[in-house]
Order: structure tokens, then C-alpha cells, then sequence
């Protein structure tokens, strides 16, 4: 939101200036972002005059100025085309900063020719006009006058508004504020109505009373529109907003001034006698239209847009044409221009969620949108439409009708009780309720006072509900500044910070994962509701009522879709080979136990083309990882069951298992991901994935140790003896290697698959699978019997396992 100190002082009796009104606009809660000066920046420029222009003896495009300047006659050498002898500009000294070029004027020759200085043009200045050469003024302006007079520039200050604060969006509410944080007097003019003198041929009709309350409108006839007058336009492209005509340059300056959006029609434009406020409406077939096809609306900005039943309509021609979505902006078909002579003029309440999600939906926003979308004052749609008929009589003339209104306003906010000793007990301030009701009464609240108080808001407040809220206005006036300092109290040594045993685990996976060589993402706990019905999401309980973007409107049922659009993100800006990974919560329904806390990582693997033949498969660096990981966290690996050909839709069905401690204890998923889904996520394949579930990895047993001790190396070499089983195809190696490692857990250090064959030799579905296992003698070097002894229990154990020696 944008105004100019005059604009202020218009509604605000005060002789502060631009830095003390943006400090009282702070201290009250009203965040500035930033006071754009041009008064500063215009201090080193002013009027000159040129006496004389000759051809520049080395370029036939330059000219030589002599110039009147406010530091007498300076030589300036210039080249745009309307320099001429007696011509009124701006002349810039060495030494000035030039907004428009972004450089300080150094004393230099210009092919051949020292240039004392410059001559200005409108773009040089960051002015709006004309740079096809430099300015040119009037001739009764004397050489010497600053160009900040000239140009009427002055200071306009920039803040933003909370969301909740929609009469902020209007420089009427922010001097309302700031004469009560004593700034100045408030002296905002009343509305005074302006009586029709005749009946309204325009007649309106609600016929969707939850989008759009109430509508009111006049016609006014014989109105001369064309260009504003010089006041008008300098409001309003001070603030970075066009002219476009009279008419609509009176809406857009209710807009900003009140808060108030209004719209009008070229009456003549419009079909039939009646106007229709409706939803959007979806065609059931024609010979010509398909059945479910939405309506369209031609918008004022020469885009075309769908309408759906969610979004409101205005209509003519009985209700039939769409010629505007309520809110938001009018169409093109009956929009004004200099030709325009009969005017009807809306102003209506739209309810503000049906306004925020159709500019949600279409990516459409307007100053209207945004501001309907907050929440206008729904008490001043009359008022509103009175000040704009009274303005457009001032500047364009005309005849206006009797004001026709549909519908009735929402009900003015309703009272409740406050006991003003809230404000002490809630802030530490000492205000005796006399100030408590001089703020409340300068804001807008009418007081009745009592034991409690009853309060009622203004129109303009329904962001107020209680005695918090009255409190926070009351604090925020009075000044932050002023509430006391009051230290904590002295608990002695301060407390060491205990971590969750959950927040334990985070943390260790996180610092897990990242020396792994993966990078951490932070993405939204939504997603597209087509997007999670890929990952069996999308329930109608999950989806999102009021959400964020149209693309961000479910919970998600897992956080690998999210991580998959960032690696195919990173992968379309340069980097193919990511390795993602995130931990947070994934909801797999509304319930209190639907929320589960997962940690997921997402690996794309580009491997570089080499001479010697592929990498290592990643899916078993992929299982590497994960157990490694699951180790980190005390989850008992050994124990796991790796379970395959069970994994849902979104997994590679060959390549992807479970891990799991029984049936109902799914730990972890991993594998390759689905290329169905990849192209659904417009992802290039292959990538390979992992999702633990942290709920259910159960702790480990027993208290942690407090430290590791020192390192408990054997003394004697170990040795290793290999061993070829045959199984069965179906049987996972890694069973094998399980059953195997516990024929003997003191001796034996370690089991590693070396070998897998298939073909002669091998009966027909079996597989031959080497195992080399290494043993770690511990007390003595052990004999030969005790080798074979312990090779007769590896065999047995893997014979147990559904294996046998092979011959």
C-alpha cells in the first residue's frame, strides 16, 4: 500500500513530517517497508535555460549548449534532438547523482569538448513522461527554481498491510490510526448524499446472496469523460498507478482513499434493463457447446477466463452474459472509454473468501481483489457509491439516478464485554480507563461503560473479537515502547536443554544423512490432490479448504512426491545426480493418530560414463544407506525382515522392498520408484527412493552409554573361508547372509556375497549364491579342527535357512 504525504494530510491534521509519520506508522503496528523521497533526490536539480545551441565540431549528432544555470553560464554538451536555443529544462551540476542513469557527473570531455554539466530528460529523472529528449518547460519558469516544485514531487511511503487489517488499505483508516496514536487531528470529510432525479432504468438482481451480499448502483447519464485533471493524475501515478480516464480514475483513487472498490459500465454497452449477480455457471450440452463447458468472460486486462460455479458472476442480458467476476474485475465488453456517456456505477460487499480463491484459481489479482479479499467496510457500500457519484458529477457532470439496492450488508460486528484491567494484567501498562477509552473511542469502538465494559467494534473491524484483541489495539497505541522492562527471574545455573527422545533420533538422522553425501529439503507439508492419489492420498478429508496455491490444496500421504518435484527441478537447471532427503510429518488421515513423522530420502543416480563398464548398482548403495541409517537410530537390523513384491503402486515392482518386524510393523519402504509416477511428476527417470516411518522404528532397550570407550582390536589376524549354497530363486541372499552370521556370533566377524550363478550346474530355478565369511579368532589361533568344526555350523545354519553346499 502506497500514499504521499499530502494524500495523508488530507484526512490528517498534522504538521509531521515523512520520517515522523513513518516512525508513528511503525510504533503502531503498521510495518513500512520503505519512504521513497524524490524531494531528495531532485535536491541538485534546477531550472536552466538555453541561450544559444551550435553543432559539436567533432560529431554531428552533439551539440554545443551555452546554458543559464543557477551557477551562471555553463558550456554543456548534449545530444537529444529538441535542444535548441531559448528552450526551458533541468540542468544537473557536476558532482549530481543521476537517478535515472544510476552515475555521478564527473567534469570530462566529450569528443573534444568539456561538458560543465548535463541536461535532463524525464527517464534521467525516473519521471513519467516523454525521453525522446530533454525536458522541456514552461518559458515563465525562472532559471534557478529547484526541480522538485517544478514537478510537484513528494515523499510517498510504502508499508505493509496484515492480512487482517483491510481499512489500513485505505489513507482514510491509516490516519484514523494515526490520529489516534495523537499524530494530529482526524479530519476525513463526511459523505453527503447526492439525490437522484430520477428513477434508476437499471435494475439489480442477487441471485447468489453468499458471494455477494449486497449490491447497490445509479445510473448517471450525460457524463463528459476524458483525460483527469493534473491533480488527479499526480495522486494517482505517485503511487505507481496509471491514468486511464475520469471515470475510472475515480475508482481507483475511492480505492485507495476509503478502501472502497467500485466498478462502472458503460450503460450503453450493457443488455437488457437488468443486472444479475450469480455464480458461475457450466453449459449442459448444446449442438455447438460440449457438455461441462464453462462460461468465459473477456476481463479488462484482454485475458480470457473460465468461470466455474465457485466464482461470482455479474451478468446482463437477463443473466445470461457474463460481464465481470465479482471482486475482481469488470469485462471488457462493458468497460468505459472517452466515448462513454451514461454510466451505471456498482458498489457492492463480496465476501472475501469466494474473492480470494477465484483470484486463487484464475491467477488473476486486482487492487479490488485484494482488497475485497480482506474484507472491506461492508456498512459504507451506500456511503461508498455516494462519494463516487458526487466525484464523477465534479469532474465529468451528468444527471444520476436514485440509488437501487439489492440485498442487506452483514451484520455490523457484535458486541461483547471488556474490563479495561485487562490491559495491566495482560502488558504491565499503567493507563487509567480514561486513556484505555479515549484510544478505543479514537479507533472506532463505542464504549458503554459498566462492570465490564461493552464494546462494540466499527464496521471496519471485523478482525476484532474479544478483550485480547482490545487489549493488543490499546497496547499498540499507547506504544510498544512504553510497555515495562521487567527481567526474568534468577533460577540459579542455567538449565541444560533436554531433547525429546524423537528429537534425539532427528537430530542423529539428520547429521546420518548428511555425511552420507545427502542434501536436506524443507518443502511444503501439501500437495496437489492428483499428485497424493498417486501415493494413495487425496482423501476428501485431507483436502486443504482454504490452501495456500491451486497446486498446494491436500496433506500430503507422503513426503516423496515433494522431494521428487525437487530433484527434477534440480535436474532441469543443471544438476541431474541430486540426493535429497527430508524429514517431516505426512498425514494419512484427519484423525488424532493420522499424522506420522517420516524420514524419506529421494537419490537420482547419474553415474558418469566410464571406460570400465557401470557403477555398482545404486539400489544396493540405496539399502546400504538405509540400514546404515537405521543402525544410527538403534533400530534392530538383525531382527528386520526384507520383504519384496508387497510394496504399493509408486514402487518399482522388481526393485523395491520392505523392511519390516512382522506383518503389521512396516519400518521402511525402498527401491525404485514407479516410471508411471515419475512421468506423472514430469521427473525423469531412473530415481531410486527410501520413506521410514520414525513412529514405529522401536527404541533401543536399555539406557544409552554415556560414551564410547577405546577401540577393542584383536590381536591375530583373521581369515576368511568361502562357501557356494544353493537356494532357491526366490529366496533373498540376505536371509541367507543372516542365517549364516549366526552360526557363530563370537567368532564370526563378518559375511559378504561375492558370487551369484545361474545356469549349468544349477538346477532350473536355483541360484548359486558365494558367500565369503570372515572369522576373527579372539583368544588363540584356532586349529584346523576348530575351522572345519566351525564350517560343519556355518553349513548346518544355512541348511536351516533352506540351503545346501554345493558340490
Amino acid at each position: 500500500m502506497k500514499f504521499t504525504l499530502s494524500w495523508l494530510k488530507d484526512h490528517l491534521d498534522t504538521e509531521a513530517e515523512v520520517a515522523a509519520v513513518a516512525d508513528a506508522m511503525t510504533m503502531a503496528g503498521l510495518e513500512v517497508e520503505e519512504v521513497h523521497d524524490p524531494v531528495a533526490a531532485l535536491a541538485p536539480f534546477t531550472v536552466a535555460r538555453i541561450v544559444s545551441a551550435e553543432r559539436h565540431p567533432n560529431a554531428d549528432r552533439l551539440q554545443v549548449c551555452q546554458v543559464d544555470t543557477v551557477d551562471g553560464p555553463k558550456e554543456i554538451v548534449c545530444g537529444a534532438p529538441n535542444a535548441r536555443a531559448g528552450l526551458t529544462t533541468i540542468y544537473a551540476p557536476i558532482g549530481a547523482f543521476v537517478p535515472g542513469l544510476g552515475v555521478t557527473l564527473v567534469e570530462k570531455p566529450v569528443r573534444g569538448v568539456v561538458s560543465h554539466g548535463m541536461l535532463c530528460s524525464a527517464s534521467e529523472l525516473e519521471l513519467a513522461g516523454e525521453s525522446d529528449g530533454i525536458l522541456e518547460l514552461a518559458d515563465d519558469l525562472s532559471v534557478g527554481t529547484p526541480a522538485a516544485g517544478v514537478f510537484g514531487a513528494e515523499p510517498v511511503i510504502d508499508f505493509e498491510v496484515t492480512p487482517n487489517r483491510a481499512d489500513w488499505l485505505g489513507v482514510a483508516g491509516i490516519a484514523r490510526d494515526l490520529a489516534a496514536a495523537s499524530l494530529g487531528q482526524l479530519k476525513t470529510p463526511s459523505v453527503q448524499p447526492v439525490p437522484g432525479t430520477f428513477p434508476s432504468p437499471i435494475s439489480v438482481r442477487i441471485e447468489a446472496p453468499e458471494m455477494c451480499p449486497v449490491f447497490a448502483g445509479r445510473l448517471i447519464r450525460g457524463v463528459r469523460n476524458g483525460p483527469s485533471p493534473e491533480w488527479l493524475q499526480h495522486r494517482l501515478t505517485a503511487i505507481g498507478l496509471r491514468s486511464i480516464n475520469r471515470l475510472v480514475d475515480v475508482t481507483n483513487l475511492i480505492a485507495y482513499d476509503r478502501c472502497r472498490p467500485l466498478h462502472v459500465y458503460d450503460a450503453a454497452k450493457l443488455v437488457g434493463s437488468e443486472i444479475v449477480v450469480r455464480g458461475g455457471q457450466v453449459s449442459e450440452g448444446a449442438e455447438h457447446i460440449a457438455a461441462g463447458t464453462h462460461e468465459h468472460l473477456i476481463a479488462l486486462d484482454g485475458k480470457t477466463y473460465a468461470v466455474d460455479p465457485s466464482m461470482c458472476v455479474i451478468a446482463d442480458a437477463a443473466g445470461e452474459r457474463p460481464i465481470g467476476l465479482g471482486g475482481v474485475m469488470g469485462g471488457e465488453s462493458t468497460g468505459c472509454s472517452d466515448d462513454t456517456v451514461d454510466v451505471f456505477v456498482e458498489c457492492a460487499w463480496f465476501d472475501p473468501l469466494v474473492t480470494a480463491q477465484t483470484g486463487r484459481a484464475l491467477s488473476l489479482n486486482s487492487d479490488a481483489q485484494y482488497r475485497f479479499a480482506r474484507g472491506v467496510d461492508p456498512a459504507f457500500v451506500v456511503p461508498g457509491l455516494e462519494l463516487a457519484t458526487k466525484l464523477i458529477l465534479d469532474l465529468c457532470g451528468g444527471e444520476p439516478s436514485e440509488i437501487v439496492v439489492a440485498g442487506e450488508a452483514p451484520a455490523n460486528p457484535a458486541a461483547f464485554a471488556f474490563d479495561p484491567a485487562r490491559v495491566g494484567a495482560l502488558t504491565g501498562l499503567t493507563l487509567d480507563d480514561d486513556r484505555i477509552a479515549e484510544i478505543l473511542t479514537r479507533l472506532g469502538f463505542e464504549i458503554a461503560r459498566g462492570t465490564p465494559w461493552t464494546v462494540t467494534p466499527p464496521s471496519w473491524r471485523r478482525d476484532v473479537e474479544g478483550p485480547a484483541d482490545l487489549v493488543e489495539e490499546v497496547a499498540r497505541i499507547e506504544g510498544y515502547g512504553e510497555l515495562p522492562s521487567t527481567p526474568l527471574p534468577d533460577l540459579g545455573a542455567p538449565s541444560k536443554g533436554v531433547l525429546s527422545p524423537r528429537q534425539a533420533r532427528v537430530r542423529t538422522a539428520r547429521r546420518a544423512l548428511a555425511a552420507m553425501g545427502f542434501a536436506e529439503a524443507v518443502t511444503w507439508s501439501f500437495t496437489k490432490r492428483s499428485t497424493a492419489a498417486l501415493f494413495g492420498g487425496g482423501d476428501d478429508r485431507l483436502v486443504v479448504e482454504n490452501p495456500i496455491a491451486a497446486d498446494l490444496d491436500c496433506m500430503r500421504p507422503s513426503a516423496l512426491p515433494n522431494l521428487i518435484q525437487a530433484a527434477a527441478r534440480n535436474a532441469d537447471r543443471g544438476h541431474p545426480d541430486a540426493a535429497l532427503f527430508e524429514i517431516g510429518p505426512i498425514y494419512l488421515d484427519d484423525s488424532p493418530t493420522g499424522q506420522r513423522t517420516v524420514i524419506a530420502g529421494v537419490v537420482a543416480p547419474r553415474s558418469p560414463r566410464h571406460w570400465g563398464g557401470g557403477a555398482e548398482d545404486a539400489l544396493f548403495a540405496l539399502k546400504g544407506d538405509l540400514m546404515a541409517l537405521l543402525d544410527e537410530l538403534g533400530a534392530p537390523t538383525a531382527s528386520l525382515q526384507l520383504v519384496q513384491g508387497q510394496n504399493r503402486d509408486w514402487w518399482h515392482p522388481g526393485r523395491s522392498a520392505r523392511l519390516q518386524l512382522g506383518p503389521k510393523n512396516v519400518m521402511a519402504e525402498f527401491g525404485a520408484l514407479h516410471p508411471r509416477v515419475l512421468k506423472a511428476l514430469d521427473a525423469d527417470g531412473p530415481m531410486l527412493a527410501f520413506e521410514i516411518v520414525l513412529d514405529v522404528v522401536p527404541e533401543p532397550r536399555g539406557k544409552a552409554s554415556k560414551a564410547r570407550g577405546a577401540a577393542s582390536l584383536a590381536p591375530l589376524m583373521p581369515l576368511t573361508r568361502d562357501f557356494a549354497f544353493v537356494v532357491d530363486e526366490a529366496k533373498a541372499a540376505g536371509d541367507l547372509v543372516r542365517a549364516v552370521a549366526g552360526a557363530d556370533k563370537a567368532l564370526i566377524a563378518d559375511v559378504r556375497v561375492f558370487d551369484v550363478y545361474r545356469g549349468p550346474g544349477v538346477p532350473e530355478g536355483m541360484k548359486s549364491v558365494a558367500l565369503e565369511v570372515v572369522i576373527q579368532p579372539r583368544e588363540a589361533t584356532l586349529t584346523e579342527a576348530e575351522i572345519e568344526a566351525l564350517s560343519a555350523r556355518v553349513v548346518a545354519a544355512a541348511g536351516k535357512a533352506g540351503a545346501t553346499l554345493r558340490g
